[in-house]
This record gives structure tokens, sequence and C-alpha cells, in this order.
């Protein structure tokens, strides 16, 4: 009878709220088409650079339930430090890779200083790593100063490319867009079908259990943890390659992740796509057709999923 009632709720959602989306998409198209494509092409690639940083945040926060708000300030770490080394060796790939490995590296002793120490206390890691992100804040300022700072991404990334209906796209937008799909895919083969993501699945639901049959719980959970860390920096690179780097960066990204996983559901990659999506569509096609309400559908969509699905579109029973 519940799962009965959930599927009417559902259909109901999909009527009340489907409905509108679609003859507004019909709208647009008829309006101008090269609108509606270019916004819808922006939307994707916004929502891949949420994804790219939500989804080391669906690790730490959904998956191993570590209120980690501090993840925004590796997001901003990765990308100071990707720039430093960008800009000395000339390599763009080379600041990628940096910036993964530095936001990784100040992960694990995230894990087993702080969290290893307050697992379940989700009120005192709130406002210890709240703490920690305005100490890091203010680190990075007196470094690196209030000034914005840009990629230069490879020769081959510069440019446009030429799609069907909208005529020429940013080439590098779309190298985000694969990118973020790659790491994505890899992301879900790892905790599905490896022996490690099937250690972390299974410490997260009992760990005492997987220490008795002999395993270093700890090792895989700071192992997890600069994983997810590691892909904050990566999108602080890749981020700052299609906009900047600039004081600020941190709290903008923490609360898209926030928002993301919220609505895809606590430790689903998959949920973490569809979130990405739904948030990067709702701000592109609200700054082109509705700028003045845009950052008003944001809410309403989290309004709508936390009241018809309180754990996330793809969220499961604890």
């Amino acid at each position: 009878m519940t799962g009965r009632a959930l599927t009417r709720g559902q259909w109901a959602a999909w009527l009340v709220f489907g409905g509108p989306l679609a003859v507004f998409a019909i709208w647009a198209i008829v309006d101008n088409d090269r609108l509606f494509f270019t916004t819808l092409l922006n939307a994707l690639t916004l929502a891949s650079l949420y994804f790219l940083v939500a989804s080391g945040f669906t690790l730490v926060f959904g998956l191993m339930r570590n209120v980690n708000l501090a993840h925004g300030s590796l997001y901003l770490f990765g990308a100071y430090i990707g720039w430093v080394v960008g800009d000395h060796t000339g390599s763009w790939v080379l600041a990628v890779v940096t910036g993964f490995l530095a936001a990784a590296v100040i992960g694990v002793p995230l894990q087993v200083i702080v969290f290893r120490h307050m697992q379940g206390e989700n009120l005192r890691q709130t406002l210890v790593t709240i703490g920690l992100s305005i100490v890091l804040a203010d680190i990075m300022l007196w470094i690196w100063g209030g000034e914005i700072y840009t990629f230069e991404p490879p020769a081959w990334m510069y440019g446009s490319t030429v799609l069907p209906l909208v005529e020429k796209f940013p080439t590098y937008r779309i190298a985000v867009f694969v990118m973020a799909l790659a790491i994505g895919l890899l992301l879900w083969w790892f905790l599905a079908r490896t022996r490690v993501g099937m250690m972390i699945r299974a410490g997260v639901d009992d760990r005492g259990m997987l220490a008795a049959s002999g395993v270093n719980v700890q090792l895989v959970f700071a192992t997890t943890f600069a994983i997810g860390a590691g892909l904050a920096g990566l999108a602080g690179v890749v981020g700052g390659s299609a906009l900047s780097v600039s004081p600020g960066e941190d709290t903008r990204y923490l609360l898209a992740s926030l928002v993301v996983v919220i609505v895809g559901g606590m430790g689903s990659v998959g949920g973490a796509a569809i979130g990405a999506l739904l948030i990067g569509a709702a701000e592109q096609f609200g700054l082109a057709y509705a700028p003045t309400y845009s950052v008003v559908f944001t809410f309403v969509i989290m309004v709508l999923v936390l009241a018809f699905r309180p754990r996330g579109l793809m969220g499961k029973a604890a």
C-alpha cells in the first residue's frame, strides 16, 4: 500500500511539474531555438562542473556520513596550487593532477585527525569544519591575495566547435562535459565493481564487522576521504579554467555541492549527476528567461524534491 502511495505521489509530481516544463520547452524552442539550445549546453557545462565538486562531496558527506563543510576550501586550495604549478610549468594537465593531489594530501589529515574522532557527531563535525573553512580561507587570502587568477587550457581546447542548432560553442566547455562524464563512470565503477569500493560500502554499513574480517577500516576511510578531497581540488582547476579563481568561490561551490547531494540523494553518484543537471539547468535557464527570479528556481527544486522524495531522487534508506 505504501509503495502504491509513493508511486501515485511520483506520478502526481510528474504531472504537476513535468507538464509545465514540457510546455515551456516547446514554447522556448518555437520562440528562439538557438537561445534554448545554447542555454541547454551552458546548463550541461555548469552541471558538469557542479558534478565534479559534488562527486567528491557525495563520497564524504553522502557515503561516509562526514559533514565536511570545508569541502569548498579544498576546491579553492586545489585551484590555487594548480594555478601556481601551471603558471611555472605551462602545463595545464600537470596543473589538474597537482590540484587533485594537493587537495587529497590535505584531506587525509582531515579524516585522521578530525573525523576519525567525531564519527556520528554531526554537530561537532559541522562546527569544526566551518572553523577550518574560515581559517583556510584567510590563509589562502593571505598567500594569494584578493586577485583573480585564470588558467590557460591546452591549445586544442581553445576556440569554438561547430554544433547543430547553436552553430559555435566553446570547445573547453565540451571538454568539461566529457571529463565529468568519464570521471562519473570511473567513480561508479570504482564503488560498485572493485574490491576497495565494496569495502568502502561495507565499512559505512557496518564498520565493526568489516574490522573483524581483518580490514584496516581507518585506512579505507582515509583513502575514500582523500579521493573525495582530490576530486574537489581537480574541480578547482577545471572550474578555474572555465571561469576564474578568486576568494569566495569556496563558499559558492560548497553550497552548490550541498544542494546537489540533497536533491540527488546521499551517497549516490548517479544521484549527484541528476542533481547537478537539475541545479545547472535551473540556474542557466533562470538567467536566460527570468533573471530576476533565477535564484528562486534552485530552492523550488529543493522544496519539491524534499516534499516528494525526502531522501533525494536516488537516495536510499540508511
